[in-house]
């Protein structure tokens, strides 16, 4: 969780006044407790945290994603992934840092959104500061923002997983805008920052279990069957193009989400090396148990088995990264990996929904997985770090009611989004774009010559 909405701004006329309004007694004891003060070791893990999660997006999701779809589609899907991402950085920063981690509303409002004090980043200086976990230890303001930035950016380009192939490249855009105003940033300031509807409850989400995965998971389900499928799904074979490049993009989101997970405890101590164990432990169960899933289920252990294992590992352990002891982990990434095999081999195809390349099934199914199994893996009795009169069940209570409205709230914002969307530009490309490809039907380029 990051409670990061107490800054320091360097307001030093108002800080003085309030200084002169106290008693005798209180101005000595306010000048004896130390200033908040900037970490240069915590800053410059962030700083790194900051970049590994941008690796993640470009290249590694875009390679991820690109490799997945066919080779007439592959610059279409990373032109849409780093497109959305920069518009997702510039939309932070002029309104959305605000409504996530701004000044609070009036009234019960700031349950669900903060206000638009902070818009194009009003009062922030290279002086300001945003408070860790530890009393008195703060981070700068800007860096604090660019973190944040990232998450917003990838959790974007994450829902686009389910619709390539088959949306327009402007229709993407004008999602992105819509959807990350009515959708992200709401739920993200429910569950992250202090004054949050789900972060006043208590509810554990380390590093993004409903704010990331369930979000852009349950967005992207909905986002495809709003779009519809692929001209010849599901009897025209679509393998991926390039199995080679999922697996580089596979590990390039690895290494990155050591910035997602342990990045998270905002500082460099003993939770930032918590949470980095358990993205290794998780992340390699999760693509061994897929393997074993696949041979349990008559087939071959495949690299696509085990590329999506470890994403599927990676994305239940995001919760759960500093609330779980490693063991806690390493079950979390088996049971979401497997449950998550069956869901984009068994659940798919009975209903028929055409999500491209498994947003919902990995992300959105094991996200859940990972949100609810927080709530177990934290008790200290399975060796989480849960204090020693940790109540399971009033854990769970809460973390299925995060869960619950994350879904209901990314559903309803999504359908919003996307007749938005078809309203400004139509979502679809024409058919004879879809069968030739999106690369040179919208961009004019190919991948491969």
């Amino acid at each position: 969780m990051k409670h990061v909405t107490k800054l320091a701004t360097g307001a030093a006329g108002l800080g003085l006044t309030l200084f002169a309004a106290l008693p005798a007694w209180a101005q000595e004891a306010a000048a004896a407790a130390p200033a908040a003060t900037v970490d240069k070791g915590d800053t410059a893990w962030m700083l790194t945290s900051t970049v590994l999660v941008m690796m993640m997006i470009l290249p590694g999701l875009a390679l991820f994603y690109g490799g997945l779809t066919r080779a007439k589609n592959m610059l279409s899907t990373m032109t849409q992934i780093g497109a959305a991402a920069c518009l997702a950085m510039l939309i932070w920063v002029m309104y959305g840092y605000s409504l996530a981690f701004g000044p609070d509303v009036s009234g019960g409002a700031s349950n669900f959104i903060s206000g638009l004090g902070k818009a194009f980043l009003k009062g922030v200086t290279p002086a300001s500061q945003a408070a860790t976990f530890t009393a008195g230890v703060e981070i700068p303001e800007y860096v604090f923002i660019c973190f944040q930035m990232t998450f917003a950016a990838i959790t974007a380009a994450l829902v686009l997983g389910s619709v390539v192939e088959r949306m327009k490249f402007s229709a993407v855009m004008a999602f992105v805008a819509v959807w990350l105003t009515i959708v992200y940033f709401p739920i993200a300031h429910m569950v992250w920052a202090s004054s949050g509807l789900f972060f006043k409850a208590g509810a554990l989400d380390f590093a993004g279990g409903t704010v990331v995965h369930i979000n852009a998971g349950v967005s992207a389900l909905v986002a495809s069957l709003i779009l519809g499928k692929r001209m010849g799904y599901p009897t025209t074979p679509m393998p991926p193009h390039s199995l080679t490049l999922t697996g580089v993009g596979t590990g390039l989101l690895w290494v990155g989400w050591f910035g997602f997970n342990a990045g998270s405890a905002l500082e460099a101590n003993g939770s930032a090396g918590l949470a980095m164990i358990n993205t290794f432990v998780a992340t390699a169960s999760g693509g061994l148990f897929w393997m074993l899933a696949e041979r349990l289920a008559g087939h071959k252990g495949s690299a696509l088995g085990f590329c999506s294992g470890i994403i599927a590992g990676l994305v239940a352990v995001t919760p759960a990264a500093g609330n779980s002891g490693p063991f806690g982990a390493i079950v979390l990434g088996a049971i979401a990996s497997v449950v998550c095999f069956y869901a984009v081999s068994v659940l798919k195809p009975k209903l028929g929904y055409d999500d491209a390349l498994d947003a919902f099934g990995v992300h959105g199914i094991g996200g859940m997985i990972g949100a609810i199994g927080t709530a177990v893996v934290y008790a200290p009795s399975l060796g989480g770090p849960g204090a020693a009169d940790y109540v399971m069940s009033s854990k769970l209570l809460v973390q299925l009611g995060a869960v619950a409205t994350t879904i209901v709230w990314a559903t309803i914002g999504t359908v919003i989004a996307m007749y938005v969307a078809k309203a400004i530009t139509g979502l679809r490309v024409a058919p004879e774009v879809e069968q030739e490809g999106l690369d040179l039907g919208e961009h004019g380029e190919r991948a491969y010559n």
